[in-house]
């Protein structure tokens, strides 16, 4: 993403002009835009017109509108980005009131007005805008005759190839048909590869299964690479790291990322850091309760005590319809900032923001336990049985 122009007043009202450059960046202006904003971009706009013998026909006119947002589609997996709202701004070809629908375009500048940017928002903007925001990460999660090719971007986790190719089990004394089962699943995987990871911005492909899966493939991969000179994939081979995972769904990514191994290689990755700290939460939840909540009322009243370490929060709250409602959201991250404390904002889009999402999409580490939260709760709900 880049920022042409950052118009912003004392009070945090203004506009900011920016343009998409990579797919992702349309997930950025998902996140940024909200109901009520107002979006001028260039569109394109059927128009009706008369000649002069009276014959009405109809033209497709590029021009440039400003919408009221009412209504915001996000496609993840082709990355589309479409916003309906009415036209506020006087236009020759759309009467004022109209409704239109606006699709964002890949190097086609907007600009986004707002009558309050908060900092959530604002931190957004910058981390769109940072180059070193991009270290991309892809993975293959494989089982027999299932695998699945994902890019981990720093925003989502997305699909880009699903293989699914029937094994039939191995017979005594003939094991033909498995093995050629096999190596065609094997073939068509390597394919996945080669079509959907672009290896110029790719830093580390993880390959992970259960059992000797990933070590079979790898050799079956890299022996064939061999055979046909497959420049590609040998100058390649070092960014491919093997890992343990429990399945070849694409759920099971998040075991792959945790492993040791990967964090210290993706080090400097969002996604990295976001596993690490789910699991932290993990544990501290399992081995010291008190110094784990989860659950809007819990975590603020944990930020109240000032005992936040790390909050955990996931970006679909910043999302929320209710401005009172998401405004709150807003000042717990903003609070938890003020008293020394880390904020992470996950990803709705990635496996951990998933996960995170089913803890209600908000949760602490705190610094030192609190237990007097959850005996409260204790007290007040044997006090209305």
């Amino acid at each position: 993403m880049r920022l042409v122009r950052k118009d912003l007043e004392k009070d945090n009202a203004g506009q900011v002009t920016l343009i998409p450059e990579e797919p992702e960046d349309m997930w950025h202006a998902y996140n940024l835009l909200q109901v009520g904003d107002s979006l001028r971009a260039s569109t394109i706009r059927k128009v009706q017109t008369e000649s002069a013998t009276g014959s009405v026909g109809s033209n497709r006119i590029r021009t440039t509108l400003t919408l009221r947002v009412e209504a915001i589609d996000f496609d993840s997996q082709a990355c589309q980005l479409r916003v309906k709202g009415t036209n506020i701004q006087e236009n020759e070809y759309v009467k004022m009131g109209a409704y239109h629908t606006i699709e964002l375009e890949p190097n086609r500048q907007f600009t986004l007005a707002k009558n309050q940017w908060d900092s959530v928002v604002l931190e957004r903007i910058e981390q769109a805008c940072d180059p070193a925001w991009n270290a991309d990460v892809a993975a293959v999660v494989m089982q027999e005759g299932l695998a699945h090719v994902c890019l981990v971007t720093p925003s989502m986790t997305l699909t880009r190839a699903k293989v699914e190719v029937n094994i039939p089990r191995k017979r005594k004394g003939n094991c033909s048909q498995h093995d050629r089962a096999l190596e065609r699943f094997y073939e068509q995987v390597t394919q996945a590869i080669q079509r959907h990871i672009n290896f110029e911005v790719v830093k580390c492909v993880l390959v992970a299964s259960p059992g000797f899966v990933r070590e079979q493939f790898c050799d079956y991969m890299f022996q064939q690479a061999v055979k046909n000179d497959n420049k590609l994939l040998l100058e390649n081979r070092s960014k491919f790291l093997q890992v343990h995972s429990s399945s070849g769904h694409k759920y099971a990514l998040k075991e792959a990322l945790s492993d040791p191994a990967v964090t210290s290689r993706l080090s400097d990755t969002k996604a990295a850091g976001e596993v690490k700290a789910l699991d932290d939460f993990y544990k501290m939840l399992q081995h010291e309760p008190d110094r784990a909540f989860y659950g809007l009322k819990h975590v603020e009243k944990a930020n109240e005590a000032m005992a936040i370490d790390t909050l955990l929060i996931s970006d679909e709250l910043f999302r929320h319809q209710d401005v009172a409602t998401r405004t709150r959201y807003v000042k717990l991250v903003d609070s938890v900032r003020e008293n020394t404390g880390t904020v992470r904002i996950f990803s709705s889009l990635h496996v951990s923001g998933e996960q995170l999402g089913q803890l209600t999409g908000v949760a602490a580490i705190l610094r030192f336990p609190v237990a007097e939260i959850s005996d409260q709760e204790d007290e007040s709900s044997s006090e209305e049985d």
